[in-house]
C-alpha cells in the first residue's frame, strides 16, 4: 500500500491512464487532477507513534478495544519495518 502511494505521487499521469484502461474512472483529466492534488508522499513525514495513538484512541472510544493507547504504543508496536522501508524508499 506504501509503495502504491509512492507511486500516485511520483507519476500520477501514468496512474491516471492505468485506471481509465481498467474501467475505474475513466475520465482522465479528473483522475490526473485528483491524483496530482493529494499528498501521497507525506506518510513518511507523520510520527508513527502519533497516528497510532490517534487511532487507538478512536477505537478505545467506540469500544472496540480496551487498552490504553499509550500502552498499546509502547507495548505492541515494532517499528523497525516502517523506519527501514522510509530509508529504502529514500534512497
Amino acid at each position: 500500500m506504501l509503495k502504491a502511494a509512492d507511486v500516485c505521487s511520483q507519476n500520477p499521469e501514468k496512474v491516471a491512464r492505468y485506471l481509465g484502461t481498467k474501467g475505474i474512472e475513466r475520465r482522465f483529466d479528473l483522475a490526473f487532477e485528483v491524483l496530482s492534488q493529494l499528498p501521497y508522499g507525506t506518510w513518511r513525514d507523520w510520527s508513527h507513534e502519533d497516528s497510532l495513538r490517534f487511532h487507538a484512541l478512536r477505537l478505545k472510544e467506540v469500544g472496540l478495544i480496551q487498552s490504553n493507547p499509550n500502552d498499546l504504543v509502547t507495548r505492541s508496536a515494532d517499528w523497525r519495518f516502517l523506519n527501514e522501508l522510509k530509508k529504502e524508499l529514500k534512497a
